[in-house]
């Protein structure tokens, strides 16, 4: 019986994923590196420019915490005709996260994996996106259930690549050595990693700081040592937590900080990635 029911949803996301022009997962192997605050902010650097439509789709079941970052808690889910409908933080930014569907932000999910792969395919299947130039996959540490869905279900219908985050220290580095590990394994194209947190500048003094010593080198010796780009390295900013937890952009809180600019540089750097990979996506379109 299961072996007939996933071709069949595979079908149906890469029918309804037609309209979906770029496909980013962002992923790392430890929690607590920024994951979800990049996944945000990735999604309103690219919402920036009026004519780009963008989507961000949390996939964090146990940890739902995009509704809080984007300013959309207690929003709820509303069903149409054409499927579910996003909750939209602007015209052209959508977001979708199982923390819609919850009665209370406290409440757990507690589920096991194949539940869990239901929510992930009734969200690439079910939400009506509408033409959408950037998905933004949120995921969960590590690479578990949720990694292995959202590839699986996404598989035929071409994924552009993985950005993988990171703080300087080794037991942060190891764990993305098995999450770089894991695209391989999966066939996921990487972009590249980000290694977040990397110094602290101070506001007053502009004075820069490691709050996280890269022992081993840090994310650019990782990426020399696994031929994987390095996009960039965002410093620590009191206003990135800030903004966070009131649910705005940190581009407009500091625009003129070092990791605004920072960010900038990266989201730069993804968009160029994905424009690259349009070809691939037309010849998979037409055939």
């Amino acid at each position: 019986m299961k072996q007939t029911q996933k071709p069949a949803a595979i079908e149906e996301i890469k029918e309804k994923m037609k309209t979906v022009k770029h496909k980013v997962l962002v992923l790392s192997g430890k929690g607590g590196v920024g994951k979800s605050t990049f996944s945000a902010h990735l999604a309103h650097g690219l919402a920036e420019d009026e004519n780009t439509q963008v989507a961000l789709l949390d996939i964090d079941i146990c940890g739902p915490s995009i509704p809080k970052i984007m300013g959309l808690e207690g929003e709820q889910v509303h069903q149409s005709g054409s499927g579910w409908s996003p909750v939209y933080v602007e015209d052209n930014l959508g977001v979708m996260s199982v923390g819609f569907l919850l009665s209370s932000p406290d409440d757990a999910v507690i589920w096991r994996g194949p539940k869990k792969s239901g929510m992930i395919k009734q969200f690439l299947r079910d939400v009506d996106w509408g033409d959408v130039d950037y998905l933004i996959v949120d995921t969960p540490p590590g690479t578990s259930d949720e990694h292995l869905s959202v590839v699986q279900y996404l598989a035929a219908a071409h994924i552009d690549g993985a950005v993988v985050l990171t703080t300087p220290q080794e037991v942060s580095l190891q764990d993305v050595r098995k999450e770089i590990s894991f695209c391989r394994k999966v066939k996921l194209p990487i972009i590249g990693v980000v290694e977040n947190m990397s110094s602290f500048v101070c506001p007053k003094c502009k004075k820069e700081s490691q709050v996280f010593p890269p022992t081993t080198g840090g994310a650019e010796a990782l990426c020399q040592d696994l031929g994987t780009p390095l996009l960039g390295k965002v410093p620590l900013d009191p206003h990135i937590g800030k903004s966070c937890d009131k649910g705005q952009s940190f581009f407009v809180e500091a625009p003129d900080s070092p990791a605004t600019l920072a960010y900038r540089n990266i989201i730069q750097r993804i968009q160029e990635f994905c424009a690259s990979q349009q070809p691939h996506r037309e010849n998979l379109i037409s055939s």
